[in-house]
């Protein structure tokens, strides 16, 4: 089922409440997958692939990267890891722009309770500021798939966490990307950035989020989180990443989005870059 995840109040202060995000506890020992002592069995393996492209605004940028390092330490995400029964995760942070423009500034890292999650927060502040060209949605999958096979720890699922503030117009059709990820039965998440009072861009759309929700995201429970101000981003941010972890996420948070033909084009930004191209 694809999810649109509306962010509020209650959402960030109800996150950990009662059991209701405890709904990957209910699995037992035989549902954990075999692991190497060096490199233990984990939940979820996520890979954060955060959009740098320079549609993005360096505000937006030190945001972004602040957003994930805060998630990550924060009690709700600490305390929605608990939830799983291995009680752990591995995360990789990739920064990414154009089809051959992904770096991994953070790469595959075990994180099991605070100690663990404040060094790849410190690893991921620490990390020099870049802004990439074009915006590869297409690309980033590609890539984060290929990241699957490197990871040495064995999960209960394979997330891909997407957030940008832009249409896919470089590379091969986000589509394309996005179902050799769903065929490997890889989930795909989005966060589209649409802050009110940015400065308009020739690139943007109105409905980012429709375009995130029938064009990128896809998987069993796969969802999006729209940021739409400044001083919503870092909510948002954590909520996601509590759900991504919580894997449980009470219904009464998300609203169904129906399988239809896609609202807006899947290959709007293509055609808006060949339109720019031309003047």
């Amino acid at each position: 089922m694809l999810c649109r995840v509306f962010i509020g109040a209650a959402l960030i202060a109800g996150a950990m409440a009662g059991g209701e995000v405890a709904n990957t506890a209910a699995l037992d020992s035989r549902d954990r997958v075999i692991a190497d002592n060096e490199h233990p069995p984990v939940d979820v393996e996520l890979v954060l692939a955060v959009d740098v492209s320079y549609s993005m605004d360096p505000a937006e940028l030190l945001l972004q990267r602040e957003g994930y390092a805060e998630a990550i330490v924060s009690n709700e995400f600490l305390q929605a890891l608990k939830t799983g029964p291995n009680r752990r995760l591995a995360l990789v942070y990739v920064e990414w722009s154009g089809p051959n423009d992904q770096k991994i500034i953070v790469p595959w890292r075990l994180i099991d309770g605070h100690k663990s999650a404040a060094a790849v927060a410190a690893d991921i502040t620490r990390a020099p500021a870049r802004m990439g060209s074009r915006t590869s949605i297409s690309g980033a999958i590609n890539f984060a798939l290929s990241l699957f096979d490197a990871d040495p720890y064995r999960g209960l699922r394979r997330v891909i966490d997407v957030s940008g503030d832009g249409v896919n117009n470089d590379g091969s059709p986000v589509t394309i990307a996005r179902d050799a990820a769903l065929a490997t039965g890889i989930i795909i998440n989005g966060l589209p950035i649409m802050l009110d009072g940015r400065l308009p861009s020739q690139m943007d759309i109105d409905d980012l989020d429709l375009y995130y929700e029938d064009c990128v995201i896809g998987g069993p429970g796969s969802f999006v989180v729209p940021v739409r101000s400044r001083d919503g981003f870092k909510a948002a941010i954590r909520a996601k990443l509590v759900l991504e972890v919580a894997s449980g996420a009470p219904r009464h948070w998300i609203v169904p989005v129906a399988r239809r033909e896609p609202r807006v084009s899947c290959l709007i930004g293509e055609a808006m870059w060949a339109k720019r191209s031309r003047w």
